[in-house]
């Protein structure tokens, strides 16, 4: 979406400013999406994402799939899990991961149209 160019001036009782900050996030709003980014910007959690975007996988598939050990695989887990980007079901000795929910696969979608434009 293209955005407008708008001139404030330095007074404070502009009312365009006024609106912006009223939206403005908080500080703990915008450390929370900056986490869910930051969770993001590996490549492989990346790769992780897009391959848990379309089937639960479990760990051993997982590093089949990527070509990469399993505590390096289970690292990425990790902190994906710490993200809420991933959950965990446990079935037997077998340990699977899926998204979270549909927004993860969303914003994964999105980026990679983006990038593919």
């Amino acid at each position: 979406m293209p955005q407008r160019t708008v001139y404030i001036s330095n007074h404070s009782e502009n009312d365009l400013l006024k609106q912006l900050e009223a939206t403005l996030l908080s500080d703990e709003t915008a450390l929370r999406i900056a986490e869910f980014f930051k969770a993001l910007s590996d490549p492989t959690r990346v790769r992780i994402i897009s391959v848990l975007a379309q089937a639960e996988l479990c760990v051993g598939d997982l590093c089949t799939l990527l070509g990469i050990s399993q505590p390096a695989v289970s690292q990425q887990l990790r902190l994906l899990r710490q993200a809420r980007l991933v959950t965990v079901r446990r079935e037997g000795k077998h340990v699977f991961y899926t998204l979270s929910d549909e927004h993860i696969r969303s914003v994964f979608q999105q980026g990679l149209d983006h990038v593919q434009e």
